[in-house]
């Protein structure tokens, strides 16, 4: 099977599962992205070689925290969620102790500790917030098709006007030599027509509000995306993982989100 092929194919069931898990109802979507948040976690420590004790405990954190807001957001009983925030924090605080007891050249204590913070703050938490969007799930599938329709407006016009003489502006070769200011623009504007057509369909009660959205997931989506590229230059691998053929690992499927989603909800909070 040819690789456009393979891409392709793995790409429809990725999307597919993400609108699916949505629509359906809160449950499903539960089932569907804890195990995404926890492979994230898991992805990430592989990459940054932490010890296996240290990946298994902030993975089950990170597990732990999505747990919580799930159950903060769709339960009646809070209960729940406080047990679930309890063992969020145990398994966090276990992980930090454990520090003390592994022996490790790749990494110092220090770079352990940030990498077990940084996996809750930068992966688990944006995995997490989007359990309070599960109220108004339209806003929350807004929130996908607005990040793919800035990634294909982005490659469209970035490679339209990469055949220009003289070729495009590139934003930061350093990090991702294919993204170009010129993209950027492309795909906010695609970005800003998807943002009309949550308006007119009934999505957002107000045009501004419904572009403001969009203008966010833009900006914020292209940086969650270049700050992964960073990650991945840095340590010098091409793709996080193989969780999807075709398509790399699960923080290259997500990774306009880590930033998008905590932002665009604050925005949210402070709009409503």
């Amino acid at each position: 099977m040819s690789n456009l092929v393979t891409r392709t194919l793995s790409g429809a069931v990725y999307v597919a599962l993400v609108v699916a898990s949505i629509v359906i109802n809160p449950a499903f979507f539960g089932i569907v992205f804890l195990p995404i948040t926890m492979l994230a976690i898991m992805e990430y420590h592989r990459l940054v070689k932490s010890h296996l004790m240290l990946s298994m405990l902030s993975t089950l954190a990170g597990g732990g925290m999505f747990c919580a807001l799930y159950a903060l957001n769709t339960f009646t009983d809070m209960s729940y969620a406080v047990w679930f925030a309890y063992a969020s924090v145990i398994f966090f605080l276990a992980a930090l102790i454990a520090v003390l007891f592994i022996q490790q050249e790749a990494n110092n204590a220090i770079d352990n500790w940030g990498h077990i913070v940084g996996s809750l703050v930068m992966i688990a938490f944006p995995f997490s917030i989007m359990t309070y969007l599960l109220d108004t799930p339209y806003v929350l599938l807004a929130l996908f098709i607005t990040i793919w329709v800035n990634d294909s407006g982005a490659y469209c016009i970035g490679s339209l006007t990469a055949k220009r003489a003289g070729g495009n502006h590139k934003m930061f070769p350093r990090v991702s030599p294919a993204k170009s200011w010129e993209g950027l623009i492309g795909g906010i504007v695609f970005a800003l027509a998807a943002g009309i057509i949550y308006w007119q369909v009934g999505w957002f009660d107000n045009m501004w509000k419904a572009l403001g959205f969009a203008l966010v997931i833009a900006i914020f989506g292209t940086l969650g995306d270049l700050m992964e590229s960073l990650m991945k230059r840095t340590i010098g691998v091409k793709d996080s993982g193989k969780f999807l053929p075709g398509h790399g690992g699960v923080l290259d499927r997500f990774d306009s989100i880590l930033l998008a989603t905590p932002v665009v909800t604050f925005y949210l909070i402070c709009c409503y």
